[in-house]
């Protein structure tokens, strides 16, 4: 059984390759996460690194954290993937559904340091990807959006049919990915069949940056599962 790392952001996507790559027989021993190097937040979903910490304990798969700047990013990257060799993990699996550049990355960095890559959702129609993800029983929340597309209102709405419907009238307008692969959104997910406890968030509050709305989660505690 090949033993890997899941390249974690706490969003639906890299959630559910994780899932998959379970359910295909690989061994997934760390969650592996790249955060700003004032440790405040994590890079793209801007979530502070307790709110994963915490959803790692919810999943049960340890987490690590590596701290860098966009311009050694990659190279702390690399370092990180180094370290997890010496624990004997030898590939990673990569949550990325149709970007190119993104796997073109993926594939560099990955041969830079020798381990093999593994893209579960590569390919697969977006639209279709959320529906599998609800149907599976994961429950996410929008923790990030786009201003110029979803009001603050979303920030901790549940990715369900209605918001698959909002996506859809989007859609209608403008130019927009389902699964936010373009950055539109960002999800954490809470609860779901990887999961050994739920994730409940207590406190939070709404944050606009830079043209984007960000849900600053204060306070989650782990709960246990209904049944």
């Amino acid at each position: 059984m090949e033993e890997v790392f899941t390249s974690w952001s706490g969003g639906k996507d890299c959630c559910l390759a994780c899932y998959r790559a379970v359910a295909q027989g690989l061994k997934v021993r760390y969650l592996a996460n790249m955060v700003a190097e004032d440790g405040k937040r994590s890079y793209s979903h801007g979530l502070a690194p307790r709110v994963l910490e915490a959803q790692a304990q919810a999943i049960g798969i340890p987490l690590i954290q590596q701290r860098a700047r966009r311009d050694n990013y990659e190279e702390e990257f690399k370092k990180m993937l180094l370290s997890l060799k010496d624990e004997g993990v030898s590939g990673g699996v990569f949550g990325d559904i149709d970007f190119n550049e993104h796997r073109q990355w993926i594939e560099r960095v990955c041969g830079d340091v020798a381990f093999t890559f593994h893209l579960p959702l590569w390919g697969e129609e977006q639209r279709k990807l959320l529906r599998e993800f609800i149907s599976l029983g994961f429950i996410a929340i929008v923790v990030a959006a786009k201003a110029e597309l979803f009001s603050k209102e979303w920030l901790g709405r549940k990715v369900d049919r209605d918001f698959l419907d909002h996506l859809e009238s989007l859609s209608k307008t403008k130019d927009v990915t389902p699964c936010g692969e373009a950055g539109e959104y960002h999800t954490l997910v809470v609860d779901g069949p990887l999961f050994e406890r739920r994730l409940e968030i207590l406190r939070s509050r709404r944050v606009l940056r830079e043209g984007r709305w960000f849900l600053s989660i204060l306070e989650v505690e782990l709960a246990d599962k209904p049944g």
